[in-house]
């Protein structure tokens, strides 16, 4: 087989078999397949697509290509989620203990961010002697205990992705569907669970802007969820403006524990009992969305999920006693007002934009060699909406230091202010399963 008639089939907008993409894969991981050929199959699956049975197959290759984690020994059905990143996102911190109280395994591998805040890893370690390092038997054990572990993804997972997108991040195919959909549900995949959900966000602070783009990726993963024999649903919710309140790292894990103490931040209460939700009907806990959902939101309410959480923190060497007194997590030496310069309604929120703000203030990285100031981070005051006059705080900076002129200057060119009144945005757009 010669990878020249690999990219020229692909380019004539024909169905690759099986050998080929596998042979492809194998081959470009192997380094035997040079960049300037993978580069030109990529650009031709961008411009021709690939087919349902096309990108399953380019998938379980991808995963094929090295480790997978054993579960074997954890009890139950495992389920996982995915979100495709957001501002704000502390959905997993309130997702996890809300379905391990209803009995449910959770085993979750998860990154750090390069981007607005830190990822799932960097928040938690806001939280003193929180450990994410665990042997694969504490893993095992601290799930069939708790029905929670949070862990760093370990081993040799996927190399072909780590690969591939590498090489797609600077041949401009990127915002491939095929390909997206492959990279995220191979580590998925590889990641052992036995059904995943998928929070596939969409707007403006979302990877995929439109409603349109992010449901084609959402049906993308189901397909290949259903192609490989994992029950997979996506839920498309809106990331038009940032998820509840906070946006940081301790501030998001303070906010993700007030949810689980029974506060109600509507959007991230609704958007994480939905989530979580489909995670105990997909693990057959409950036998109706409508059940769990009333059921999980008991959990809510009895301390169920919050003691779940308590165990979880206590579990991987977390001090239990900032989750009991929130406020022993880190502090910024400021908290500054940036305020409106009119009355009227806030009609639009750029949630990329206070993404960047909260970077700028040191809560996420520019490069994966930057160091996160765990402290600091953007408190919303308003959201679209809202009535605002002028004077009235729009956001709080929680920051390290005393003028943050390129922060306060993001946070001004986020918000749009208007006379009319505008309806907050839907918060979940739709399901696929």
């Amino acid at each position: 087989m010669r990878m020249v008639d690999v990219i020229q089939k692909k380019r004539n907008g024909m169905e690759l078999n099986e050998e080929e993409i596998k042979f492809f894969v194998k081959g470009y991981t192997k380094g035997e397949i040079p960049d300037y050929q993978a580069s030109a199959l990529t650009m031709a699956i961008y411009f021709k697509g690939m087919t349902e049975k096309e990108t399953a197959t380019l998938t379980q290759a991808m995963v094929d290509s090295g480790e997978t984690i054993d579960l074997s020994g954890i009890e139950g059905h495992i389920v996982d989620k995915h979100s495709t990143g957001g501002v704000g996102d502390k959905v997993t911190f309130i997702v996890g203990p809300l379905v391990a109280s209803a009995g449910v395994p959770v085993a979750k591998m998860s990154g750090r961010g390069l981007g607005h805040t830190g990822g799932t890893l960097d928040k938690l370690e806001a939280i003193e002697d929180f450990h994410i390092e665990m042997t694969k038997e504490e893993f095992v054990n601290n799930v069939n205990t708790h029905k929670l572990a949070v862990a760093g993804q370990t081993g040799n997972l996927a190399p072909a992705d780590k690969k591939l997108y590498a090489l797609r991040d600077v041949t401009a195919t990127v915002d491939s569907i095929p390909l997206i959909a492959g990279s995220i549900m191979s580590k998925k995949l590889a990641s052992g669970a036995d059904s995943i959900v998928l929070d596939v966000k969409t707007g403006t602070g979302a990877f995929m802007k439109t409603l349109e783009e992010s449901e084609a990726l959402a049906r993308e993963m189901v397909n290949i969820g259903k192609n490989l024999g994992r029950n997979t649903v996506a839920v498309i919710s809106d990331m038009n403006q940032p998820l509840g309140f906070e946006v940081g790292n301790a501030n998001e894990i303070k906010e993700a524990a007030e949810i689980l103490q029974g506060k109600n931040v509507e959007d991230l209460r609704k958007l994480s009992l939905e989530i979580a939700s489909h995670m105990t009907v997909l693990a057959e806990v409950f036998s109706s969305y409508e059940e769990a959902y009333a059921e999980l939101e008991k959990n809510l309410e009895n301390g169920k999920a919050f003691e779940a959480f308590r165990n979880f923190i206590a579990a991987q060497g977390g001090n239990i006693d900032m989750i009991n007194d929130l406020n022993k997590l880190p502090q910024s030496k400021y908290k500054l007002e940036v305020t409106a310069d009119q009355d009227g309604y806030v009609s639009a929120i750029d949630a990329e934009s206070i993404g960047v703000a909260a970077m700028y203030l040191g809560a996420g990285r520019a490069t994966k060699d930057d160091v996160i100031n765990h402290a600091v981070g953007i408190t919303l005051k308003k959201k679209i909406g809202d009535e605002v006059k002028a004077g009235e705080p729009l956001v709080v900076l929680n920051s390290d230091e005393e003028n943050p002129e390129d922060s306060i200057a993001k946070v001004k060119e986020a918000y749009t202010i208007t006379e009319e009144k505008v309806s907050a945005p839907t918060l979940i757009h739709k399901v696929i399963n």
